[in-house]
C-alpha cells in the first residue's frame, strides 16, 4: 500500500479555525482524499515534529502534504503555526515523495510534479463546488482525528457553507476571493459528518467554516433567513451526537441580524435551545466609524449593530452552571483606510458605553491589518501606503483591556461559575493554566491540584483571563502557599483554616 503523511501547519481564515486543539475542514479533507485512493496515510502536527526534531522523517512516504492556511492574524495558545523557512527545510530534507504544498495562503509547489492524487485532494478541500465529493471525503477523513496529538480532546471545525452571502464585498476580506459565491451545503451532510466523527471519540463540534451561521440556507428561501434550515440542522446534531461536551459556532453577520428581524431571533432562540454554554457569535464590526465602515464597503451602520449586540444578549445571555450560553464576540480591524484618531475615540466611546449600559460582551478581539492578496485592498495597497498608526493602537488597546476587558469579564464569569470539561494546557511558576474546548475559551489559572481534565469554580478575574479551583478540591490538598494565593486570606488566616477544616471544600470556603 502506498503511504502519505499530513503535516498540519494549521488554518485560521475568517471562516475556519484549524490551530490546536481544533481540526480543520481542510485536514479531514485531505485525508478522506487519499484514503478513499487507497494510501495509508498519517497525520502530524508541525509543534510535534518541532517537539521532537522530525524534520527528516518523512523520506520513505510516497506523497508528503503539507498544510500551511493563515490568511488572519493571531495569537494562539494550541500551537504556533508553521513559517515559511519550516516548510522549505522540510521539503529540503525530504525530497523523495512527491511534496505538496496546500492551503488558502499558498499554492502548490512545483506545479510539473502534480499527479491527479495532488489535483484531487486539492480540489476536493480548497476549491470545490460539489458538495457530493464533500460528502464522501468528509465521512472518509472522519477518522484521522484518532492521530492528533491532543486526541481525543480535540473540537472540529464543521462546514456549513461556502463564501459570504453578500453580493458586493469587504475590502480586506479574504472569505469571497477564496470561495466565489455563496453555498449552503446540505443538512444531511453536516449531521452525517457529526455522527462519523462523534463514532470515531469526537464530542466538541464548531459550526465554524461558515461566514454566517444565520445565513444558512437562506439561498434555498428566497434570500430571506431559513429558520427552517437552522433548526433541523441543530435538532439533527443533537439528535446523532447526544452526549457532545460542546456545540458551539462562530461567524455571524450584525447588519444581517438586524435588516432579517424577527426572523433573526427565531434562528438565535434555536441556537440558544440547542448549543452549549460559553458559545461566542462573532461579529465583524471592524470599525465604529461610519467613513470607515463606508471607505471599506462594511455592511450595515453602528443601529443595526447596536440592535443586534442587544439581541444576542437577551437571547443568549441565559445562564447554565453561570456561563452565558449565547454572547457576542466583537473584531476589530486597526489600519483600515479611511481610519483616524477619531476612529479610536468612537471605538472607546461606543465599548464604554456597552459596559455602562449593562450589555455583555465575551471577546473584544483588536486585530492590526493583514492585507491578503487579491483582496480589494491589496490592490489599492499597490497603489498608495496603507498604514498602520501603531502607537494609537498600543494606546487604545491598553485602554479597552484594562477599563473595559477587566470588567466585562467579572461580569461574564462572576465568582462562583462553574466552567465544564478545564483541560490543562501550560504552567507558569506553580500556577496550571488551562481552558475548556470551544468558540474562544476563557483562559483559567488553577490554584492547587490540576492535572486532568477538570471541572473549574471561579474564584478570581484578571484583565482578560479568570482565576479558579477545581470543583472538589478541599482544604488539606492545598498547601499554605496555594492558600494564600486565594484572594482575601492571608497566611494567619489560611494556617488557621488549614487545621480546623482540612476536609472543607475550597469552594465552600471561598463562596459561603
Amino acid at each position: 500500500m502506498k503511504s502519505a503523511v499530513i503535516i498540519d501547519g494549521y488554518v485560521d481564515e475568517p471562516a475556519v479555525l484549524g490551530v490546536p486543539p481544533y481540526i480543520s475542514t481542510y485536514t479531514r479533507y485531505i485525508a478522506g482524499t487519499l484514503f478513499i485512493k487507497g494510501f495509508d496515510v498519517d497525520y502530524i502536527t508541525i509543534d510535534e515534529i518541532r517537539k521532537r526534531n522530525l524534520w527528516q522523517r518523512f523520506n520513505n512516504y510516497d506523497v508528503l502534504v503539507i498544510l500551511s492556511s493563515i490568511t488572519v492574524p493571531g495569537k494562539y495558545i494550541g500551537g504556533i503555526p508553521i513559517k515559511l523557512n519550516e516548510i522549505n527545510k522540510i521539503f529540503e530534507l525530504n525530497k523523495k515523495p512527491l511534496r505538496i504544498l496546500t492551503g488558502a495562503s499558498v499554492k502548490v509547489v512545483n506545479i510539473t510534479e502534480i499527479d491527479d492524487i495532488a489535483e484531487d485532494f486539492v480540489y476536493y478541500a480548497f476549491e470545490k463546488k460539489d458538495y457530493n465529493i464533500i460528502r464522501k471525503v468528509s465521512l472518509e477523513g472522519a477518522k484521522i482525528v484518532k492521530k492528533h496529538p491532543r486526541y481525543p480532546e480535540v473540537i472540529c471545525e464543521i462546514e456549513v457553507s461556502l463564501g459570504c452571502e453578500r453580493r458586493t464585498f469587504c475590502t480586506f476580506c479574504s472569505e469571497p476571493i477564496l470561495h466565489p459565491g455563496f453555498i449552503s451545503r446540505p443538512v444531511k451532510d453536516i449531521i452525517d459528518e457529526i455522527e462519523e466523527l462523534y463514532k470515531n471519540g469526537v464530542k466538541a463540534f464548531r459550526l465554524g467554516r461558515s461566514a454566517n451561521i444565520l445565513a444558512y440556507g437562506f439561498e434555498k428561501n428566497n434570500k430571506r433567513i431559513n429558520v427552517a434550515y437552522i433548526k433541523e440542522l441543530y435538532e439533527g446534531i443533537r439528535r446523532v451526537a447526544p452526549d457532545l461536551e460542546v456545540l458551539h459556532t462562530d461567524n455571524a453577520n450584525p447588519a444581517f441580524i438586524a435588516q432579517n428581524y424577527p426572523e433573526s431571533a427565531k434562528a438565535l432562540e434555536i441556537i440558544v435551545k440547542n448549543n452549549s454554554e460559553g458559545d461566542v457569535l462573532s461579529f465583524g464590526i471592524e470599525s465604529f466609524d461610519e467613513i470607515v465602515r463606508r471607505k471599506n464597503n462594511i455592511q450595515g451602520g453602528i443601529d443595526d449593530i447596536d440592535f443586534s449586540i442587544k439581541l444576542v444578549n437577551e437571547i443568549g445571555g441565559i445562564r447554565v452552571n453561570g456561563v452565558p450560553k449565547l454572547l457576542p464576540g466583537l473584531n476589530f480591524i486597526f489600519g483600515l483606510p479611511g481610519e483616524t484618531k477619531k476612529s479610536y475615540e468612537l471605538l472607546y466611546s461606543k465599548l464604554k458605553q456597552y459596559l455602562d449600559e449593562g450589555i455583555l460582551l465575551r471577546r473584544i478581539n483588536l486585530r492590526q491589518l493583514m492585507i491578503v492578496q487579491d483582496t480589494p485592498l491589496w490592490y489599492l495597497a499597490k497603489k498608495r501606503r496603507v498604514k498602520i498608526n501603531h502607537k494609537l493602537f498600543k494606546h487604545y488597546k491598553y485602554l479597552i483591556r484594562n477599563n473595559i476587558d477587566s470588567e466585562m469579564i467579572k461580569r461574564v464569569f462572576p465568582k462562583g461559575t462553574e466552567i465544564k470539561n478545564v483541560i490543562p494546557e501550560f504552567s507558569e511558576g506553580n500556577i496550571k493554566f488551562g481552558r475548556p474546548l470551544g468558540t474562544y475559551p476563557i483562559l483559567i489559572g488553577v490554584i492547587g491540584r490540576f492535572n486532568e481534565k477538570s471541572d473549574i469554580i471561579v474564584i478570581d478575574h484578571g484583565i482578560r483571563s479568570i482565576t479558579g479551583i477545581v470543583k472538589n478540591l478541599r482544604v488539606h490538598e492545598l498547601s499554605l502557599s496555594e492558600l494564600t494565593k486565594i484572594p482575601g486570606i492571608g497566611k494567619r488566616k489560611a494556617e488557621e483554616i488549614k487545621n480546623k477544616y482540612p476536609n472543607l471544600l475550597v469552594k465552600d470556603l471561598i463562596l459561603g
